[in-house]
């Protein structure tokens, strides 16, 4: 292991323009700071993905390149997603880093930590996830549905770090590794545990967003959170097959309850049991098709084997 790791710090973009002037710096004073304590080379970069803005984030970018070396970005040919910005810079970054950090850029996580990360590298660590020590700052509901979702997806058998995001570093062989997986629909957050390699846990504060409005509202995180149960298990399939034969058992007492009321004249004729029943059938039916109709949908999207992302731009390094 070299003494002087180059670091690549990988941070997604999607119509940033207000938020990377004010965390650039930031980020920038982190890894020469880490520079000047002998922690990380100097060749070290700070790597933008930007996502397909439709703001002047590339500009901003280019512009940042332009004052610093330690600056580089690359740019998507359209919008993506956040799991596929992330896993385009983790890719280019392979290319000339011996360790990788992804963050996000609107200075919500410690950047500070990123240091401690480092040092836990150092001491043989291949992947350092970054935890969140508390929750404080967010809502009640955000709080117990975040929490909630780790609970669910341990229950599903998806081996996840519990109030983890995308804040974690890795080093090259692990992103060789996770170059292997080929799959479209990213959970990047289930992704890193299957790889495996030695791995720690650095804690550290979640802060306010420092500018700008948040790209990632309600539907955003339930379709992410959605994406990981469907994309790290197939618990949800066979608890469609056990709710059938439930249903089915359930059905069946059923039929023999009636034959039974019906030979000792104790039959009712009413709609509104027949009504419920068909009702609750009906519904099972529903949800069952669409829980398959998921991973089947995902089945044809990963058969056609299209690229995750497509760089149209890059800063020079």
């Amino acid at each position: 292991m070299k003494d002087n790791p180059v670091l690549c710090v990988v941070i997604p973009a999607y119509n940033e323009e207000a938020v990377l002037p004010i965390t650039a710096p930031l980020f920038l004073k982190e890894l020469n700071l880490m520079v000047s304590e002998g922690l990380v080379s100097d060749e070290s970069r700070i790597l933008y993905v930007d996502d397909g803005s439709r703001d002047s984030t590339w500009t901003v970018i280019n512009a940042l390149a332009s004052q610093d070396p330690h600056f580089c970005g690359i740019k998507q040919s359209r919008n993506r997603g956040h799991q596929n910005a992330v896993i385009a810079g983790l890719m280019e970054a392979r290319e000339f880093a011996d360790i990788a950090i992804s963050s996000d850029c609107d200075g919500q996580d410690d950047i500070s930590a990123m240091r401690e990360m480092v040092r836990r590298h150092l001491e043989g660590f291949d992947v350092v996830y970054g935890v969140r020590s508390s929750r404080e700052t967010d809502s009640f509901f955000k709080r117990f549905t975040a929490e909630s979702y780790y609970k669910v997806l341990a229950m599903m058998g998806a081996e996840v770090v519990f109030n983890h995001a995308d804040y974690r570093l890795a080093s090259k062989r692990v992103l060789d590794a996770l170059s292997s997986f080929e799959e479209v629909n990213l959970f990047l957050r289930g992704l890193f545990p299957l790889v495996g390699f030695p791995s720690t846990e650095v804690s550290y504060e979640r802060h306010e967003r420092m500018a700008g409005e948040s790209h990632y509202p309600l539907s955003k995180m339930l379709a992410l959170a959605f994406d990981g149960i469907t994309s790290l298990s197939i618990k949800p399939i066979r608890a469609v097959t056990i709710l059938g034969l439930i249903v089915s058992i359930a059905s069946f007492l059923g039929v023999i309850w009636a034959l039974i009321s019906f030979a000792t004249g104790h039959a009712v004729s009413g709609w509104a049991s027949t009504t419920c029943i068909v009702c609750f059938v009906g519904g099972v039916q529903m949800i069952s098709l669409g829980i398959i109709g998921e991973y089947v949908g995902k089945t044809y999207m990963e058969s056609k084997h299209r690229p995750r992302f497509i760089i149209s731009e890059r800063t020079r390094r």
